[in-house]
């Protein structure tokens, strides 16, 4: 799973998701893409399992390119804690994803089958999406 090696503090607060994405909304390296139309937040685990499952669809064949990173770590409390005593331990790591984020891309194989690999990843992700091609943005 995709985690940073190295961040300056162990917590951080969620923040907020609101508002559109301005960098990484555009095909830089593939032909085709999936892009997020909603705001949400993604972690480590669905990123691999939506990788996996687009390689495993095109037999791995093509090229492909994650455009998103999990470098926010979250936190969770263990269970039946009560309430207050601080904040969790860290749990995991998340990305942070606003509409229009492209969050991979593809390229060497057909476009049916670019299409296809694309919606069962779609299926793994937590947020919305819709595939896009290089020639109709």
């Amino acid at each position: 799973m995709l985690s940073p090696k190295k961040v300056k503090f162990r917590k951080r607060q969620k923040g907020r998701t609101k508002g559109t994405s301005y960098r990484g909304c555009n095909l830089d390296f593939g032909e085709f893409g999936l892009q997020a139309i909603e705001c949400g937040r993604i972690n480590s685990k669905e990123i691999e399992a939506a990788r996996i499952a687009m390689t495993r669809h095109v037999k791995r064949g093509g090229k492909m390119w994650i455009k998103i990173f999990p470098d926010k770590p979250f936190t969770k409390k263990p269970a039946e804690v009560r309430m207050g005593k601080g904040k969790g331990a860290p749990e995991g790591w998340i990305a942070v994803i606003r509409p229009g984020r492209v969050l991979y891309e593809m390229e060497g194989v057909p476009r049916h089958m670019a299409k296809e690999a694309l919606r069962l990843a779609s299926h793994k992700l937590s947020v919305k999406t819709r595939f896009i091609e290089r020639g109709n943005l």
